[in-house]
């Protein structure tokens, strides 16, 4: 289980240094997030991607559960008011309907969701249009407060913004 650290970077040139940082502690170049303002040069940075910056990944779940329940209540009615001649046929519509819900249900709100910022990064969007750098940092639980103290040591002009421990498994 992995908990991601924010920090908020004031610079390019700070945050190339903090990651090279973080490269010679051994975390790995995919686990290090950088988010900057539109058209902000992050060379030599890894920069953040869509699902770390957009409710894609929430959207998306919304969507498979939604669209999963309406197609499944759609395959009930089907199955009751529609029948097909075959019972099991019948009442496998349900499983299909459902399943094709869910699909359409997940796709179209991803739609959505990747258009829309991550709720989780709403409170750093001030400093990013200001300039700064939000690093994030995906480590093991037990590697957390190694890394922050890293950080706090040698980078003095960065600040510490918390963790969260519902880091999403793949972004």
């Amino acid at each position: 289980m992995s908990r991601r650290i924010y920090w908020l970077i004031p610079d390019a040139a700070s945050a190339r240094q903090t990651v090279s940082d973080l490269l010679m502690a051994r975390v790995p170049v995919g686990h290090i997030h950088c988010a900057g303002r539109e058209g902000m040069n992050l060379s030599g940075l890894h920069p953040a991607n869509v699902l770390q910056t957009s409710d894609v990944i929430y959207a998306a779940e919304a969507g498979l559960l939604i669209g999963g329940t309406i197609g499944i209540a759609a395959g009930v009615l089907v199955a009751m008011y529609y029948p097909l001649g075959i019972e099991s046929l019948q009442w496998g519509m349900v499983a299909v309907l459902g399943g094709l819900g869910a699909l359409i249900g997940a796709w179209s709100s991803s739609m959505i969701g990747i258009s829309v910022p991550s709720h989780r990064l709403k409170r750093f969007q001030a400093a990013i249009e200001e300039g700064q750098i939000l690093l994030m940092v995906d480590v093991p639980r037990q590697q957390v407060k190694a890394i922050e103290d890293l950080l706090r040591s040698s980078h003095p002009e960065a600040r510490f913004e918390g963790e969260d421990a519902n880091t999403p498994v793949f972004p």
